[in-house]
């Protein structure tokens, strides 16, 4: 059983390697405004929150997230953190000019602008290119190129890893070329 937890440890340590590099937030992305639209807002000064819901679409550089519901959390008039909800909540981001985007969706999410950190909570799926990774707790830190996938806590919880190989596919003249076929799109509810 230990020997088990050494190999998967090991796994996913060269897949984090591997991917991490992919992984990169644009450098400006920090650096960037919050902007919300949503169908309604409240804010209330006592608890220093402000909550945005129907259709809620944030944006903070290449940084996009749809959900039904989000809450802002300020700390000294500063947006410290963005808890979004929804059927599931979904974001999309550019990890790098001219790269493929990663998207990913959870029934939670958790932002902290300052520490460029994502944390997907509860049926939680990361994707970009041909990997995909899910479970109930994945975190995401752009600043460090870090993605943690499940619970230390607990062997019953897993990570589903999934990395799939590039297909080979006939262009109109005959002739083959590398590409993948995959026809499912994860952002296709970003626009």
């Amino acid at each position: 059983m230990k020997q088990n937890k050494i190999i998967i440890s090991c796994c996913w340590a060269l897949l984090a390697s591997c991917y991490g590099s992919l992984l990169l937030a644009l450098e400006s992305d920090p650096d960037q405004p919050i902007t919300i639209d949503s169908n309604t807002a409240t804010y209330d000064d006592d608890s220093a929150t402000s909550t945005y819901t129907g259709n809620v679409i944030s944006v903070q550089g290449s940084i996009k997230v749809n959900s039904d519901k989000l809450v802002v959390y300020f700390v000294d008039g500063y947006a410290e953190k963005l808890v979004f909800t929804g059927n599931k909540a979904k974001f999309k981001q550019t990890p790098n000019p001219g790269a493929e985007d990663i998207t990913g969706e959870a029934l939670t999410g958790e932002y902290y602008p300052k520490k460029n950190l994502l944390i997907l909570i509860d049926d939680a799926t990361v994707w970009q290119g041909s990997a995909t990774y899910s479970s109930n707790l994945i975190e995401y830190d752009s600043k460090r190129s870090i993605v943690k996938a499940g619970e230390k806590s607990s062997d019953a919880k897993r990570v589903h890893v999934l990395l799939k190989p590039k297909q080979k596919t006939e262009n109109k003249t005959g002739y083959k070329k590398n590409g993948n076929t995959s026809s499912k799109t994860p952002d296709q509810n970003l626009q």
